[in-house]
């Protein structure tokens, strides 16, 4: 059987943070590969931006190996596969075969690129048969991916600087976890701020993940939680663009956001993405582009 982490709010050193589970993930690999080919009709769930087109040539046959639930909404999912290799901060397509059409939705990986389990963090879409199938499945079931990640929200599209600031909201959170596994992150960028933006403190997941990096990088990492709908005594109650504005995310960290020495990569909801790069760009920072490098790398996880 799949285990269901039951919500909790552990006490915990400063940043205390809620929702934090004790399990351990299985690293047991799919036997062999099973691909399926496209034979059936492919829709996307509603209200996602799918990033790319529907059709898809195969299907990669992988097995869960766990489901981690956080709160009633929020959940994580841990599939063996045998895909091809991926880059950290990319995202692969997920797939179940519902009522005769496969129905696909993109998620980011949040495991590390050498980490043979695959693991996406999910939000309950209202309406949406596949976010509800894959809450129901269990250890054993199938569950498909593509064969192949995509996106170019990596590290290796992002001019180096001493200061990487990640921004993330919600379930956005899961390729910065990623990015913060590889020893790229670190190499690159002398101080990295991870901020993780909420409506609530059950929100603030994979906390002993966070809690391990900043063990690991002493000095290097700081995290800033935000809670937007409740007071918590010890994250920022604000939307991530007003504490911008007025100054209380840069006072938080002890760092300044500078066009000449940092780069803000965001991840989320697209009002958050528009809003902060708002604030950014009145300050002199410009959009990354590939012919015209610059310092916003965003990312969005739906449509507005």
């Amino acid at each position: 059987m799949i285990s269901k982490q039951s919500k909790r709010n552990d006490a915990h050193e400063e940043p205390r943070l809620p929702g934090s589970p004790d399990w351990l993930p299985s690293q047991r690999r799919a036997d062999k590969t099973k691909v399926r080919a496209c034979s059936l009709p492919v829709v996307q769930e509603l209200g996602h931006n799918f990033r790319g087109g529907l059709c898809m040539s195969t299907w990669v046959e992988g097995t869960v190996v766990n489901l981690r639930q956080w709160t009633d909404e929020l959940y994580s999912i841990q599939v063996t596969a045998d895909i091809a290799p991926f880059t950290a901060g990319q995202f692969t397509r997920v797939a179940l075969e519902i009522d005769g059409e496969m129905v696909a939705r993109p998620y980011s990986f949040v495991n590390a690129p050498d980490n043979p389990v695959h693991e996406f963090y999910f939000v309950l879409v209202k309406n949406g048969p596949l976010t509800h199938a894959m809450r129901d499945l269990k250890r054993g079931d199938t569950l498909f991916l593509a064969p192949r990640g995509a996106g170019f929200f990596i590290l290796s599209e992002i001019p180096e600087a001493d200061n990487l600031w990640m921004l993330a909201t919600g379930t956005a959170l899961g390729p910065f976890l990623s990015i913060l596994s590889t020893a790229e992150a670190w190499q690159r960028h002398r101080n990295i701020v991870l901020v993780h933006a909420v409506r609530t403190a059950e929100e603030l997941t994979y906390g002993d993940e966070i809690r391990a990096l900043l063990e690991q990088h002493p000095g290097e990492l700081q995290f800033i939680p935000f809670v937007s709908r409740e007071d918590t005594g010890f994250a920022i109650r604000s939307r991530v663009p007003a504490a911008l504005e007025d100054g209380r995310l840069e006072q938080t960290a002890g760092i300044s956001i500078t066009a000449s020495d940092s780069q803000v990569m965001i991840c989320g909801n697209p009002a958050m993405v528009r809003d902060t790069m708002a604030v950014l760009e009145a300050r002199g920072l410009k959009k990354n582009r590939r012919r015209e490098p610059g310092q916003i790398t965003t990312e969005q996880y739906w449509k507005a």
